[in-house]
């Protein structure tokens, strides 16, 4: 327990002694660039999201669309198959 205790009071320490090095204007900045990537990174989520959802409801209804007329097709051929076997 103490042996970590003076690992975090060292770890302060050296945080409290670093921290003048870097100013506020620079901090900020930083923060800014940060809050931006972030922004953009969810912006492009977002995106993709609706893209892929634009993309799956076409794709759903074009199967739908191929699988109906396939399924009308084989009952025609069906239809003259049946026809043909009655013939004779």
């Amino acid at each position: 327990m103490t042996k970590s205790l003076t690992v975090v009071k060292g770890l302060l320490f050296v945080t409290l002694a670093c921290a003048p090095a870097r100013s506020p204007a620079a901090v900020a900045a930083q923060d800014n660039d940060n809050k931006s990537v972030k922004q953009d990174v969810k912006d492009a989520g977002g995106s993709t999201k609706s893209a892929f959802k634009k993309v799956g409801g076409k794709v759903k209804k074009d199967t739908k669309k191929v699988v109906n007329k396939a399924a009308g097709k084989t009952a025609q051929g069906a239809d003259k198959v049946e026809d043909k076997t009655k013939q004779q």
